[in-house]
């Protein structure tokens, strides 16, 4: 990402609220899409090869957010982890997957930013189908190598930050973030984090 983007994004962070887009999963439901759509049968739910199978479609979303005044579009890629897209014999194409889910948000966000109101892209990957205390199944080192790969895809394609959403476990997120960092190592370059989390009624 070009610096000069960095520091506008972060002198508008010290100057305002910036708005997020809302949910890419949601309009999705909406659009009666087909497993053709999907590329196949076998592939049918999984929102995250659309930005392969039907770009088209993931820019209209994109689009429509912009339109409606977000400051930043978040990337389709909420699953483009190696092990949730493992769920689908896709796990060796999470790279691809990232990269193409970035370039689409970088890209809609371009074509809507002015120089009085510029967007931005977020990486956008959420907190996956397994989780080390709640859930079980995979370790400490497995996730923070996961978000460390989907990070380097997405930062690849061209997003202005990373966005850790909806996070429901603190393990993962400490192995997250680290994984982030990893990425930032690899790269030689770091962007700004968003980490949003879900606290169920009970306190969790």
């Amino acid at each position: 990402m070009a610096e000069n983007a960095q520091d506008c994004l972060r002198g508008l962070l010290e100057r305002r609220i910036l708005i997020l887009d809302g949910a890419m999963g949601t309009a999705l439901q909406g659009m009666s899409l087909t497993a053709e759509d999907f590329g196949g049968r076998e592939l049918e739910g999984c929102n995250e090869h659309l930005v392969l199978s039907k770009p088209e479609t993931i820019s209209r979303v994109h689009e429509s957010y912009l339109e409606a005044g977000a400051d930043i579009v978040s990337s389709n890629s909420f699953g483009a982890v190696r092990h949730v897209l493992a769920e689908y014999g896709l796990q060796d194409k999470t790279l691809e997957i990232a990269r193409a889910a970035a370039r689409l948000a970088k890209e809609a966000a371009a074509r809507w930013s002015t120089p009085q109101k510029p967007r931005f892209a977020a990486g956008a990957v959420g907190p996956g189908t397994k989780a080390i205390s709640v859930t079980g199944g995979i370790s400490f080192d497995q996730v923070r190598a996961a978000y460390a790969h989907s990070a380097q895809g997405l930062l690849e394609g061209g997003a202005d930050l990373l966005l850790l959403e909806t996070q429901q476990d603190t393990l993962n997120v400490k192995a997250s973030l680290l994984g982030f960092e990893d990425c930032f190592k690899l790269l030689g370059r770091r962007v700004p984090v968003i980490l949003s989390v879900s606290i169920e009624p009970m306190g969790t």
